[in-house]
């Protein structure tokens, strides 16, 4: 040894045997051969080869000297690296060299070589990976932990090596290099942050995409590492998220991409960092708070994260951010939901509220996507959406903005098609979600044009696709319509009508435009083109398209063919696909992607295209029936009764005979339909008799064996059918048959002798039957029937009670429980009403002796002769088919003309009957002959009385009638300028009159000056007034003041002498025009025309007198309060940021339903709004609950009501004592006697709950029946008047259907016009029961005073029960009006296609009861 280390000092260099000197004298190859050789000794020796250590030392130092390290040649400089490599290996752990310049030198040296591993296709590439493996087993690099420039040699390796990885890499190479890197991270001292950048910057997203390796490699190292190099990464990101030294590093600016990258890699690395981000969050800084948002929403959003589990703190700071002041924060927190929801089932009950909360944001974008949140997470599993969620999706389907309510109608509409019609989560999920379809179709109710045409191609597309095979989707039919709730029914059934008349539109256009032009043509296809316009969206727009499109008709013969083709009633289903492919290839360009005018024609051709019904679908569809049937269906399996399903499918057949009745014309639906006809279910045979009925007009040619198989079975039921069944049969042979008369007189001789009043039973089909036998041919019986009325009908029927009815206290019992006699005396008026109606005039005076047979049921309460003999429930039968009878006959004008003032008021006064259900029909009935327009404009009057009802739910119906029919005339007006000569029985603000004249006759107003008396006037106005006035279009408010003014100037019409009423009307007039003022600020501007007063209302205005009086006694000035009406939102107020509780706060105190869109108050030029009105004129807002005014708030003197503890009984159904006695005195004037218990029960503000247009269930009777002698004479009240108590709600109405309608209106009109309001939700609140329990419970309905309101709360009245405060009053009525009571739905009897929905406002003031 003592020699080698001689040899060592000494400086000479010992080369392994066989290789010579190597110095810059030889050439390069022959250089690179003896490396080589040197390489192999190297890598041949171990440490512990002493001996041959100290031999070679002087070569080691030699290789290190810069000749070699600065070689030009690389695989000289490789092949040293090598041999460098294997001398810090044999050498470990003292290195040969001493100077920290030179080891500087060589390391920097080492690392330039290891870029020789990026060419993995090099021959010399095994000589790269030898060099990496050796240093990195060795981890030669530690040596340089002790110098100062460590950073700079350790920061260039690892950019080497980040920068040299690639795919080409074997796993091998990928572990050798975090071997290398990650023992300098942790056997060094510390992590410079150059360092640090060096290895971060690959998880940078930009370099991360460029070199996935390398991201890779970061990765792994990072794993390798984090318990070393997580105190330097949490330095960093203090520097810069806390103290902002953002100069610290260049990645400062990435700082939460790094965070992001560094959690998925081990959250480990950030467990100091994420309090960091907590402060974060509420920072001041807008795009900061952003920024860790959008970083937090990804890391708790990532599949397998636990972060919101580990770390709740955070969480719950970012749940805060849903309520964050900056939109984009909110926006994406919403964003976010889905993805946690897919991935993280168990947040979503944290995430619930938070949603609610938003979706009702002011922001449309937010609530649109927390709709496309939910919607897509309930796409991927229906499991991960709570119902909660869902129901945020539906409250959105009636959000204000068209963007949200399409996102929310379309999103329900594909959950519907995947979880119940392709069933892919099973049963439990189809029942889950089985209430879309009805959601969905009751959205049809929404006046937006947009709307209704979303929810028709969701109809076709996703309720019941059109693409489904003909048998298929008569299947998808038939049981949706099975399971359909009763108003997705009406509104499937209005869909299909107006589909059904915007073809015929079409066709007409079709036919116009065949015909030479003139301008007669011109003004007709404009007038059709107007019609059409409004049939589709954007109508501004719209109207030159169509215009276009008519001209394109003209002109373009293949396209109008095209089109016939389409509206033709034989167009099948394959021909509608091929027609309207034709026409947009026809019309469409390819140069022009955009085209809104083939857009429109494609929103035509989607409305009009008959892409469901043909004759091969009614085929189909009989069949499905007959099936259920013969019980061979699977009516169970899809979860329909076979009853139910049978029902339906008739149902959904007879709806479609009159929107499709040539598609019926074939032998086998009619053999069917004969079939349905011998079933013992009424109603399935009832359905069937209508079908024939609406399809049967060419049977009689072309299936003349049906007929004669027909022809029987009509007769039967005609004469012993069951009384509908009757009707039908009759109409049916008045529609088939071409030698009717023979037919009908056959059934007439029969049943017209054999008339029996001693079984009553049997005696109510026959009447039934000769009704319509009198209205469809009076002619042809006119004499027996003459006969018949005034003898058997009038003297023995109506004239004789023959059998005591059954003494109860109820006002109203179900259709089974009403007497026989009873049934047969309303079928005796119908017949005698139908008989009128038939004739169609008066010259006999028949009109006359009705019309005072009718009054005077009214005037005896429904008892005519007075006998004590009828039970109470007989009587209200018999007064609403009294009343019901006057609006019929009103409707003809040769009997409106001799219907006198007094018998057109006690008529009018059927609206207040002391019977909830009477009041109920009556107010359907009377609506339903005024939206027609068949009735008078003076019965639209009538309604103002319903001020004074004390049941909120029929102020909010009447309220709706009174909106939608002013807005149906006020259309009217608009689309028939022509008939501006007829404005006085069109005009909407030409009900005033009749208003006042009918308030000056009410027999409540009773004390010209009584201020109780009084508000009540007012009420009842403001009523009316409230909705003509909300738009002031063509200054109408003044138009109004003016026409009250001429009415002062005049005298009362009917009783032109009578000092008092004259004053009365003077002071109603003042009460009018005080409302004016103070809700208008344009009130005294000139009218646009002068009013006509009606004649036989008012006396002619006497130009010498001047009625310049105040009638109003000075306290009632406090009572009108200043402020516009204000007209209903089109889809309800902006929403508003929730509580926490997810309550809607809002200064509104009330909603309107008059939409400013359809108002029009244009008394001189109703043509010139562009305002459209659609079916249902209501207030659809985005289901906001509206939160009640304090008492303090309400308390005003107009809406001020002393009223006692009597408020809450109404609701209760208890019997509430009077608050004073009735006067014995034998004299008293009924003026007197009402004004004892007369009661200000006029409505403010109410609210609308689902409410069916025909049924709703029976509330708290109220107001009875006028006095007996209601012909304004003051006399003693007659024996028979009742004391008056509360009425309740009867047990059971199931089938009060009969008694409530005519039943002719249905065959004559088979799309009745209904009441089109749109189905609401409550935010956050269920809707009530149909009444409360308490007024469920009581099974009794007692009768009132004739005219019976609930007392007004007088002073002797308060004194008297012990009366409480009026704030304490107020406040439980207000408690009463924050909760809804819903309304029961039942199907019309007679309705055969009816589009009338419930109806729903919120509340606003507080009910007078």
């Amino acid at each position: 040894m003592a020699h080698s280390k001689n040899r060592a000092t000494d400086g000479k260099i010992t080369y392994p045997p066989g290789v010579k000197e190597i110095s810059d004298k030889i050439s390069k190859e022959e250089m690179v051969r003896r490396l080589k050789m040197v390489v192999k000794t190297f890598m041949d020796m171990d440490q512990d080869s002493e001996e041959e250590k100290e031999l070679y030392l002087n070569l080691a130092l030699h290789l290190a000297s810069d000749f070699f390290l600065k070689h030009p040649d690389k695989d000289v400089r490789l092949l040293v690296a090598c041999c460098l490599a294997d001398i810090f290996r044999i050498y470990a752990p003292e290195a040969p060299y001493t100077s920290p310049d030179k080891l500087k030198d060589i390391f920097m040296f080492i690392t330039r070589q290891l870029k020789g591993l990026e060419d993995t296709k090099s021959a010399q590439f095994n000589r790269y990976f030898y060099l990496l493996e050796n240093i990195a087993w060795v981890k030669s690099y530690n040596i340089c932990f002790e110098l100062e420039d460590s950073n700079e040699i350790f920061t260039q390796l690892y950019r080497t090596l980040f920068q040299v990885i690639n795919n080409g890499h074997n796993q091998k190479v990928h572990m050798h290099m975090v071997d290398l890197m990650s023992s300098i991270v942790c056997e060094g001292d510390s992590v410079s942050q150059e360092l640090l950048d060096t290895v971060l910057v690959n998880l940078v997203p930009a370099h991360k995409n460029l070199n996935k390796q390398a991201y890779d490699l970061a990765k792994a190292l990072l794993k390798r590492t984090a318990q070393a190099i997580e105190p330097y990464i949490t330095n960093f990101f203090n520097q810069v998220l806390m103290l902002g030294k953002t100069s610290v590093s260049d990645l400062s600016e990435h700082v939460f991409d790094l965070i992001l990258e560094l959690y998925n890699i081990d959250s480990h690395l950030l467990l100091s960092v994420l309090p960091q981000l907590e402060f974060k969050l509420k920072s001041n800084d807008n795009d900061e708070r952003l920024q860790v948002v959008k970083l937090l929403a990804k890391m708790f959003g990532a599949k397998d994260s636990e972060l919101a589990s580990q770390n709740k703190p955070l969480w719950q700071c970012y749940l805060g951010r849903f309520n964050d002041i900056h939109v984009p924060v909110r926006l994406e927190c919403v964003k976010f939901a889905s993805h946690c929801l897919m991935n993280h089932p168990d947040l979503a009950k944290d995430l619930t509220e938070y949603l609610k909360v938003r979706s009702h944001d002011p922001e449309e974008a937010i609530r649109h996507d927390v709709i496309v949140s939910i919607v897509t997470a309930s796409k991927k599993d229906l499991s991960l959406v709570n119902d909660h969620l869902l129901n945020f999706v539906r409250e959105r389907t009636l959000d204000k903005r068209w963007r949200v309510r399409k996102e929310a109608m379309m999103g329900l509409a594909q959950i519907y098609k995947k979880y119940s019609l392709q069933a892919e989560a099973g049963k439990e999920a189809a029942k889950q979600i089985s209430w879309i379809k009805d959601k969905l179709l009751h959205i049809y109710y929404q006046n937006s044009i947009d709307d209704r045409l979303l929810v028709e191609r969701i109809f076709a597309q996703y309720l019941v696709p059109h693409n489904l095979e003909t048998t298929e989707r008569m299947k998808c039919l038939y049981y949706l319509y099975a399971t359909l709730d009763g108003n997705a029914v009406k509104a499937l059934n209005e869909m299909w009508k107006c589909q059904n008349m915007l073809r015929h539109h079409v066709k007409d256009l079709l036919d116009l435009v065949k015909q030479p032009k003139s301008d007669s043509y011109n003004k007709a296809v404009f007038s059709k083109v107007m019609v059409i316009t409004r049939n589709l969206p954007d109508p501004g727009k719209t109207q030159d398209f169509v215009k276009k499109l008519a001209q394109v008709l003209e002109e373009d013969e293949k396209i109008r063919k095209q089109l016939e083709t389409l509206v033709s009633p034989s167009c099948s289903c394959k021909q509608a696909e091929v027609c309207v492919k034709e026409i947009t290839k026809k019309l469409g360009s390819p140069k022009q992607p955009s085209n809104p005018f083939l857009e429109m024609v494609k929103f035509l051709l989607e409305r009009i295209a008959p892409v469901h019904i043909d004759t091969e679908s009614i085929s189909a569809l009989i069949k499905q029936v007959n099936k259920s049937i013969e019980g061979t269906a699977d009516d169970e399996d899809e979860g329909v009764p076979t009853e139910q399903a049978i029902r339906a499918g008739l149902e959904l057949l007879k709806v479609l005979s009159f929107t499709h009745p040539v598609s019926f014309h074939s032998a086998e639906t009619f053999e069917s339909l004969l079939g349905c006809l011998r079933m013992d279910d009424e109603k399935v045979a009832e359905a069937a008799l209508q079908i024939f009925k609406n399809t049967g007009s060419k049977l009689e040619e072309s299936f003349p064996h049906i007929k004669s198989i027909l022809l029987p079975v009509l007769q039967h039921k005609a004469k012993k059918g069951p009384p509908r069944q009757a009707k039908y049969a009759i109409h049916c042979i008045h529609a088939m048959f071409s030698n009717r008369d023979t037919h009908f007189a056959q059934i007439f001789e029969p049943l017209h002798k054999s008339l029996d009043t001693d079984n009553m039973e049997q005696l109510i089909t026959p009447l039934t039957t000769l009704g319509h036998l009198a209205m469809l041919a009076p002619e042809q019986f006119a004499a027996p029937l003459k006969s018949l009325v005034a003898n058997f009908i009038v003297k023995d029927l109506l004239m004789n009670d023959r059998i005591p009815g059954k003494k109860t206290t109820k006002l109203w019992v179900p259709d089974d429980e009403v007497s026989p006699e009873t049934l047969a005396k309303i079928q005796g008026l119908k017949l005698m009403v139908r008989w009128l109606l038939g004739v169609k005039n008066n010259q006999s005076k028949s009109g006359n002796s009705t019309l005072r047979m009718l009054t005077a049921i009214l005037s005896s309460d429904g008892d005519l002769t007075e006998q004590g003999k009828m039970g109470k429930p007989d009587m209200s039968r018999l007064r609403l088919a009294a009343g019901c009878a006057i609006l019929r006959l009103a409707q003809e004008p040769c009997y409106h003309e001799i219907i006198t003032l007094e018998q057109y008021q006690l008529c009018a006064l059927v609206i207040n009957d002391e019977c909830y259900q009477v009041r109920q029909a009556f107010a359907q009935k009377l609506h339903k002959g005024l939206c027609r327009l068949r009735l008078p404009l003076e019965y639209l009057a009538v309604f103002t009385l319903c001020a004074k009802d004390p049941v909120k739910e029929r102020r909010a119906h009447a309220r709706q009638c009174l909106v939608k029919n002013i807005n149906l005339r006020r259309e009217y007006l608009k689309q028939h300028a022509a008939v501006s000569e007829k404005l006085i029985s069109l005009l909407p603000e030409y009900v005033v009159p009749y208003a006042i004249h009918l308030l000056v006759h009410d027999p409540d107003y009773v004390k010209v000056q009584d201020i109780e008396q009084l508000k009540d006037i007012k009420e009842a106005l403001w009523f009316v007034l409230e909705i003509l006035m909300a738009k002031n279009e063509n200054n109408s408010h003044a138009f109004i003041r003016k026409m009250v003014e001429n009415i002062k100037q005049t005298k009362d019409g009917q009783c032109p002498d009578d000092a008092k009423i004259n004053e009365k009307l003077y002071t109603v007039c003042d009460v009018a025009m005080n409302i004016v003022i103070s809700k208008s600020t344009t009130y005294s501007l000139e009218s646009p025309k002068d009013p006509v007063l009606p004649a036989r209302y008012f006396t002619q205005p006497d130009k010498n007198f001047s009625n310049t009086k105040n009638y109003l006694p000075p306290e009632m000035k406090s009572f009108f309060t200043p402020g516009k009406p204000k007209a209903a939102n089109v889809l309800g107020a902006v929403n508003k940021p929730l509580s926490a509780t997810g309550k809607l706060q809002t200064k509104l105190s009330r909603m309107e339903t008059i939409s400013n869109a359809s108002s029009n108050s244009n008394p001189s030029s109703p043509g010139r709004s562009k305002g459209r009105l659609d079916s249902a004129d209501v207030d659809h807002s985005e289901n906001e609950d509206i939160s009640m005014k304090s008492p303090s708030e309400t308390e005003k003197p107009s809406r001020g009501r002393k009223r006692g503890a009597a408020a809450n009984q109404d609701d209760k159904g208890q019997e509430s004592k009077p608050k004073r006695g009735r006067k014995k005195a034998a004299n008293t004037s009924t003026d007197d006697a009402e004004d004892q218990w007369g009661e200000d029960s006029s409505m403010a503000e109410t609210t609308m709950e689902t409410e069916d247009e025909q049924n709703s269930p029976p509330k708290r009777g109220r107001r009875g029946r006028p006095p007996k002698s209601a012909a304004a004479k003051d006399e003693t009240p007659s024996k028979g008047r009742r004391g008056r108590r509360k009425a309740a709600p009867p047990v059971d109405e199931e089938n009060e259907e009969e008694q409530q309608e005519e039943d002719e209106e249905d065959e004559e009109d088979a799309g009745s016009e209904n009441m089109e309001v749109k189905p609401k939700g409550r935010r956050g609140r269920k809707p009530r029961a149909e009444v409360s329990e308490a007024a469920s419970d009581s099974v009794e309905s007692t009768p009132q005073k004739r005219r019976g309101r609930p007392p007004k709360s007088q002073t002797a009245a308060r004194k008297a029960s012990g009366g409480r405060s009026r704030a304490a009053t107020n406040q439980e009525e207000e408690s009463e009006e924050e909760m809804d009571t819903a309304q029961q739905s039942e199907e019309e009897e007679d309705e055969s296609v009816d589009a009338s929905p419930k109806v729903r406002r919120k509340v606003g003031r507080r009910d007078r009861r």
